[in-house]
């Protein structure tokens, strides 16, 4: 092709004029108010190169003249860039990442396995956790992946990516299924519970609870799920946590109350192995409590947009977020179970519909039940955004980011959301969706990939250390038990209860 323009020679130079307050007034009436200094600035050119470019034996005689440059007095980019999200940020999301409605079936796992247990398990499942998500971190730094799937292809292959981000996909939607249906059971209720609309209003169109969720959804879930950016959710995600310790600041001193006033049950301290339900209901509810912490497919998105980013950084991050997750999780399930003995449900937000039995009950229980639904409106969003960035990179490999592409966001967005919004009004309740995902995906996310990766990695980086390699192995190991267990757990659950 013909062009006017001709190269330039090998030892030209190019000179980037700074002009002064007059240049700029006389040409610009929009001139800033504080320009630049009218005084001359002199920097040291580069000769380019027979392509054009700057010749890369000269970039350190060029940092070498930068230290005469007053960079105070010469900004080279006028206005501020856009900073990332801090440590505070990224705890808020990496917390609301894992509290949700996993802490609604908390209570029911400690009627299950006893405080004792219960509370064993809760510490050591965060703890686990964490450690993966450490491993997770130092390797997806290692090989520069930005996403969950990235770090499974360098360490695995292709197949492996293609399993794991089915498995985001399964688990997310699962998830965020599972928030919708806790959203319709306590405005509008359910078969044995009064919903809060009932309560407020009497029978009505809000009685219609697939109604009720739709709304929710167009109005409140859609439109903080178009953002396309994790860190516009921080402050979203900021006020989901505070939300979530209200829930449980008032559960743990109502529970207090009762305990005091000699109104509580003791409660049992070891799991029950009495009946074949019993020992089937204990086969399940491990892989309840591991879904209850999987947070690792936010964990490169967090990562990406931390402001100063470091592997160091991240791992404080993980570190706060787990001692945070566990004094929430193990004050909801010890008070939880506490309040309503047996009779605890699956959803334990569903039990507050009754009379506790303490001064102000009605008012406590309105606080509990809209302050966890809006609770749960702010997480929902911040699951979504990584259910969205996973279906785009599976099903629109190769094209442009998903930032650079507000179209495509938008109809991955109302995809998602619809079929989303079909399967709560597919799946009976709570438990049967975490039972599932938590025995396959929320295992798989939570500690067999992250091990795999780590031992396939091991030799890079430093490579592990023996104690590193053995809980790697050990991690793996417990999760494949867990995984095999539970699913055939699940499978004679669901046959004894057909029978």
């Amino acid at each position: 092709m013909d062009s006017n323009y001709s190269a330039l020679p090998r030892k030209a130079f190019v000179e980037l004029p700074i002009h002064n307050d007059d240049d700029v007034s006389s040409h610009n009436h929009f001139a800033p108010q504080n320009p630049l200094p009218s005084h001359r600035t002199h920097i040291k050119l580069l000769p380019l190169d027979e392509e054009g470019y700057v010749e890369s034996k000269n970039i350190d005689d060029f940092d070498d003249d930068l230290h005469d440059f007053d960079i105070d007095n010469h900004p080279l980019i006028t206005g501020a860039a856009k900073a990332g999200s801090g440590i505070s940020g990224a705890v808020f999301n990496l917390t609301t990442s894992i509290i949700g409605a996993g802490i609604m079936a908390l209570p029911a796992t400690m009627k299950v396995l006893g405080l004792v247990l219960g509370f064993v398990l809760i510490i050591l499942m965060g703890v686990l956790s964490e450690i993966s998500v450490e491993l997770l971190v130092r390797f997806s730094v290692l090989c520069k992946a930005s996403s969950y799937g990235e770090v499974v292809q360098h360490a695995l292959g292709r197949p492996a990516r293609v399993l794991s981000e089915i498995c985001i996909i399964v688990n997310n939607a699962g998830v965020l299924v599972v928030y919708l249906i806790i959203m319709g059971d306590v405005m509008s209720g359910s078969v044995h519970h009064v919903g809060v609309f009932d309560q407020w209003l009497g029978n009505g169109v809000w009685d219609q609870r697939k109604l009720v969720i739709l709304v929710v959804l167009v109005l409140f879930l859609a439109p903080l799920c178009a953002l396309q950016k994790i860190d516009s959710l921080s402050l979203t995600s900021a006020a989901s946590v505070a939300l979530a310790v209200v829930f449980v600041v008032v559960s743990v001193v109502i529970a207090f109350v009762k305990t005091v006033e000699g109104k509580i049950e003791a409660p049992r301290m070891s799991p029950d192995f009495g009946s074949k339900k019993a020992i089937l209901d204990l086969l399940v509810v491990i892989p309840i409590m591991t879904n209850a912490y999987v947070c690792h497919f936010n964990v490169q998105p967090i990562y990406n947009e931390l402001e100063g980013r470091s592997s160091q950084k991240m791992n404080r991050v993980g570190r706060i977020t787990t001692v945070v997750c566990v004094v929430i999780y193990a004050l909801t399930a010890i008070s939880g179970y506490l309040l309503f003995g047996n009779d605890t449900e699956s959803d334990v937000l569903t039990n507050f519909d009754r009379d506790l039995g303490i001064r102000f009950s009605s008012a406590l229980n309105y606080i509990v039940r809209v302050g966890y639904i809006l609770h749960l409106v702010l997480v929902f969003p911040v699951v979504h955004f990584s259910l969205r960035q996973t279906v785009d990179a599976l099903v629109f490999e190769g094209s442009a980011p998903l930032l650079e592409s507000r179209k495509r966001s938008l109809a991955l967005t109302v995809v998602l959301l619809g079929l989303i919004y079909f399967g709560s009004t597919m799946i009976p309740n709570i438990w049967t969706a975490f039972k599932f995902t938590g025995a396959t995906t929320a295992v798989s996310l939570g500690f067999i990939f992250p091990s795999l990766i780590a031992l396939r990695l091991g030799h890079e980086g430093g490579g592990l250390s023996h104690a590193e390699k053995l809980l790697s192995w050990l991690m793996l190991i417990l999760a494949m038990v867990v995984s095999i267990v539970g699913v055939i757990g699940n499978v004679y659950s669901m046959k004894s209860q057909s029978e």
